[in-house]
């Protein structure tokens, strides 16, 4: 039990609540104008540790910046290099500098909500250092992917203050968000690969086309060794990705960390045969020696092999990445289920693949409503068909 004692102040009396805390520890809060308040005070702290509730308010003077960095830590531990950066960034630059030193008690809901609508419009300060004459990129509006990120970076330390017993909820769950508005793939033909590769010459040609017609990352296709290459089954094993975060170049297990192994066209045999002559099985497959093929820009007024390509072809603007979508939507044409080229392209789940790609599905969707068609009347007409002669007999 607790106890409530007067004291005197210079503005007249006032009454001090003492009590102890689970671990045992005696505590005091102060400044209660009537003794009425100081009561009801007591009762509700003495519920919530009958009810496990109880939270330590010393433990929400905790500011977000000093919870942030074990947060991290974790992520750092169980994401890929190129995660854990787009996570990393959003901190440094959108999270701490409205957050960081503020205490984890103090922070509203309506607070959160104001600073995901200044994030949303780009006048949230940061941490971003523009150059004078690109000042303006700062002021711009920012797409609905970095404000979930950044918004989710707020909302999982806050996550990690409810579960450490340091705050009763987390004030940053269910504010309104931007949607994110679905991007529209682009989808290549094999005539449009033909003309591609075609158009990237020899050097490039066979990464377009095993681009094209396998569905792997451009990390993926850039870390096959010629080991990984089985010519007589029509097999590339996925081993490795190869992914360059800033100036670093990162080698490890592919995206979902499971290997796979991936078949291809009988027409890709010969030129993959002839990039992997006289190389030693550990050699890079595609590039030379150990050096790894740098991933092509396409931004802006990029000049790269792959840019230079798609303009003397003919073909739209993309990334060499949508070339793994042509590589869905090609698969899916000639008749392939989902759940083959969930594994085709190292999807987590059949879940995904359908997400993903819900528009290459829509003649699947109509092929369902002929069949349910023609099976209604089929059942219907075989019903109401008069019974013939031999019927009876």
């Amino acid at each position: 039990m607790g106890s409530i004692e007067p004291y005197d102040t210079a503005s007249g009396r006032r009454y001090r609540v003492r009590y102890r805390r689970p671990d045992h520890r005696q505590t005091a809060k102060r400044g209660f104008r009537t003794k009425r308040e100081a009561e009801r005070y007591l009762i509700s702290v003495e519920s919530q540790m009958l009810t496990g509730d109880f939270i330590d308010p010393a433990s929400s003077r905790v500011t977000v910046g000093e919870l942030a960095p074990d947060w991290l830590d974790v992520k750092r531990m169980k994401l890929k290099p190129s995660s854990y950066k787009l996570l990393d960034d959003a901190w440094r630059v959108y999270v701490e500098p409205r957050w960081g030193s503020v205490q984890l008690g103090a922070v509203a809901h309506s607070d959160v909500q104001r600073w995901i609508t200044e994030v949303s419009a780009g006048t949230a300060r940061t941490a971003r250092r523009y150059h004078a004459r690109t000042a303006e990129l700062a002021r711009r509006p920012k797409s609905a992917t970095v404000v979930i990120r950044v918004y989710g970076v707020l909302a999982a330390v806050l996550d990690v203050a409810v579960r450490d017993r340091r705050i009763p909820r987390n004030p940053a769950r269910g504010v309104d968000l931007p949607r994110k508005s679905k991007k529209r793939h682009v989808y290549l033909t094999h005539g449009e690969v033909d003309r591609l590769a075609g158009a990237a010459g020899p050097e490039y040609a066979t990464i377009v086309y095993a681009a094209a017609y396998t569905g792997l990352r451009w990390g993926e296709l850039s870390a096959l060794r010629v080991r990984d290459l089985d010519l007589g089954r029509r097999r590339l094993s996925v081993n490795e990705n190869a992914v360059r975060v800033g100036s670093e170049l990162h080698v490890g297990s592919p995206k979902t960390h499971e290997l796979r192994s991936v078949s291809y066209p009988n027409f890709l045999s010969e030129p993959l045969s002839e990039l992997a002559e006289g190389k030693e099985p550990r050699a890079l497959l595609f590039g030379e020696g150990d050096e790894y093929m740098q991933r092509p820009r396409s931004s802006g007024a990029s000049r790269s092999w792959f840019m230079r390509a798609l303009s003397n072809a003919g073909l739209p603007r993309m990334t060499v990445h949508d070339l793994r979508h042509t590589a869905a939507s090609l698969a899916i044409a000639s008749g392939a289920n989902v759940k083959a080229v969930q594994r085709m392209l190292g999807h987590a789940s059949a879940a995904m693949t359908l997400d993903v790609y819900a528009d290459l599905f829509d003649d699947d969707v109509d092929a369902v409503s002929a069949a349910l068609d023609e099976a209604r009347t089929t059942a219907i007409v075989s019903k109401s068909r008069p019974l013939a002669l031999s019927d009876t007999k």
